[in-house]
């Protein structure tokens, strides 16, 4: 019980650093995209096999200017002037209703970059997108039973390419939304902007829930102008992004049948991405770093998780079948020419225009931060101590780069990683909290840059 004050009282925000450190590492992020870009023209001229124009992201360069552009803008700039002020200072409330609000403007003002139809409803309605399928899901459990069978590619009923490559959950979330009236691509995509906009108010809960109240206020302007927005409207993976936040931080709440809850809502994030295995290391942290309960929490969220994948065995698909029929049907196309010893690396460039160049300096910060409190905790406290004590702010991003790691070097994540990795990106930017608060306005400056540059020189495609 000696050390529950300390833990509680760890500092969330890192002493100035030094800038020659992050001067550094800003010449890392800039040296690996120049050459992912330029190897990357370089294996297209050859025809290597990247399906990807505009490597290493998936897009195409078409320099272009739309009717979203003085709007995005302008939620730039008033992100990076006011964002940090407003988080310090406004009511908690306030706070997260001005992030989301934020970025709901900034995700939909990007997409009209490319126009109303380009930008939003046609980016889901394409042959190899989710809402190719709904037409036909007329009855919900035949789906379910007889979905495993339509994995594999070329047969007469194989499942369009992004239907096939997740499990059935993912093109639930559509059918659900047609069933209420929500069809077509107008309605998908909004549920993307919307959903995928809710990780500025789940995110920082998560954090303020483990005890960082003030790192909790600080991450919501850089998840307000995340420059992964691009995607967050022209894929389902922001939803996936918000449905993945929204657990973590039910799971992170105290009271009863929160934890029940997250774990279920986790449990059905397997159900979007089989790489979502994956939230288990961000679901261990958050379990760690409770205040209380730790153990009554893991056993409701086990139980919640357990109804949930019970539940999709039980109406005839089982996960591990799915998985295994995935990655054979993944090396039926793109994925067994796409060569690895460039998406290896490369992958993270992408991860870096997806979360922006406050990523790196971010980072360096949470990694120096935990060696520092595991080497004066091993001396003073044991190691359990000194890990628990370094607190969200280090752990959360540490987790999520982890997975990301894992699934960059298991070979599956070959390009696309911009989209695919969105519900991870938005955890790894938990470590921006610990940025001297005087940096702020120019870090976000960079992050909305990022951003408007790759949206105006690239025709992204999801």
């Amino acid at each position: 019980m000696a050390s529950a004050p300390a833990l509680a009282t760890a500092p969330e925000r890192a002493p100035a650093r030094p800038r020659r450190a992050d001067l550094v590492v800003l010449a890392v992020e800039a040296a690996l995209l120049t050459a992912a870009v330029l190897v990357g023209l370089l294996l297209n001229a050859r025809d290597a096999g990247l399906y990807a124009d505009a490597a290493p992201l998936y897009a195409t360069w078409r320099p272009h200017v739309g009717w979203g552009t003085p709007v995005a803008l302008l939620v730039a700039v008033a992100v990076a002037w006011w964002g940090p002020r407003v988080a310090r200072a406004a009511r908690w409330g306030v706070v997260l209703a001005a992030g989301w609000l934020a970025a709901v403007a900034w995700t939909l003002s990007l997409a009209l970059v490319d126009g109303w139809s380009a930008g939003l409803t046609r980016r889901l309605t394409g042959q190899a997108e989710y809402l190719h399928e709904v037409p036909a899901v007329t009855d919900i459990p035949a789906t379910l039973a007889g979905f495993s069978a339509r994995i594999l590619d070329f047969q007469p009923e194989s499942w369009s390419t992004h239907t096939a490559g997740h499990p059935p959950g993912a093109l639930l979330l559509f059918v659900w939304l047609d069933r209420v009236g929500l069809g077509g691509g107008t309605a998908a995509a909004l549920a993307c902007v919307l959903v995928g906009a809710t990780v500025t108010v789940t995110v920082p809960v998560t954090l303020r829930a483990l005890g960082a109240p003030d790192a909790a206020r600080a991450v919501v302007p850089f998840l307000a102008l995340l420059p992964g927005a691009i995607w967050v409207g022209a894929s389902a993976d922001g939803i996936f992004a918000g449905v993945v936040a929204a657990g973590l931080a039910l799971l992170a709440a105290r009271g009863p049948g929160t934890a029940l809850l997250g774990g279920a809502v986790l449990g059905f994030t397997l159900y979007l991405s089989y790489g979502f295995v994956l939230v288990g290391l961000l679901a261990i942290v958050v379990l760690a770093l409770r205040p209380a309960g730790r153990l009554r929490a893991l056993v409701a969220a086990g139980a919640g998780l357990a109804a949930v994948a019970t539940a999709f065995t039980l109406a005839g698909f089982p996960w591990w079948e799915g998985y295994r029929l995935v990655v054979e049907r993944y090396y039926q196309g793109w994925g067994a020419e796409r060569p690895y010893a460039y998406w290896v690396w490369a992958n993270l460039a992408a991860l870096l225009l997806c979360a922006g160049p406050v990523l790196g300096p971010a980072l360096r910060g949470a990694v120096a931060a935990s060696a520092a409190a595991t080497r004066t905790g091993w001396r003073r406290a044991g190691l359990t101590t000194a890990v628990r004590g370094t607190g969200p702010t280090v752990l959360l991003p540490l987790a999520a780069a982890v997975a990301v790691a894992g699934a960059d070097l298991s070979g599956l994540s070959k390009a696309e990683v911009e989209r695919i990795w969105l519900p991870f990106a938005v955890w790894l930017l938990v470590a921006a909290a610990r940025l001297p608060a005087g940096s702020s306005r120019w870090w976000l400056a960079g992050q909305g840059a990022t951003a408007l540059a790759v949206n105006h020189l690239l025709w992204t495609v999801s």
